[in-house]
């Protein structure tokens, strides 16, 4: 699976957002950008691709900026990835199930299925909020307690 620069930058945008807490006040587009390095003319266009896709809501003014438009415990880093990027899991362009190979290669498509609900198994049940907080769920933690998950083959 491939993360692509705009989903990063989407995903650590509003884990600031979610940082910032519950009490309503908005944080400055300037402010996010700084705070995670993002380009503030990138940030800018996926803050408002993020806003269409009903994550944040914006405000102008002095007192403006961008705020979660739900809580953060209710946006998963799938919904995000989704919204951004499209499907989870994809072989060339197809979503696993759909795919029709022949012969030997034809538990191909269980293998990409597998790798789809591997995906889901974390990306769906990971919240801002954990992230935010630190505390990642058990099943994350458990997963890069392996010293093979750090190995980069």
């Amino acid at each position: 699976m491939r993360i692509s620069a705009k989903t990063d930058y989407a995903l650590r945008a509003l884990v600031e957002l979610a940082a910032a807490g519950p009490d309503g006040r908005p944080v400055k587009g300037e402010r996010l950008a700084s705070a995670q390095g993002i380009p503030l003319r990138f940030l800018e266009n996926i803050l408002l691709e993020l806003r269409h896709a009903g994550f944040v809501e914006s405000r102008r003014g002095a007192d403006g900026g961008y705020r979660l438009s739900r809580p953060a415990a209710e946006i998963t880093l799938a919904d995000v990835i989704r919204a951004i990027d499209g499907p989870l899991a994809g072989v060339t362009g197809d979503r696993p199930e759909k795919l029709d190979f022949t012969g030997n290669a034809e538990p191909l498509r269980d293998v990409w299925v597998a790798v789809r609900a591997v995906l889901r198994s974390v990306l769906e049940r990971v919240t801002l909020a954990d992230v935010a907080s630190g505390e990642l769920p058990e099943h994350v933690r458990a997963l890069t307690a392996d010293e093979d998950a750090w190995m980069p083959h």
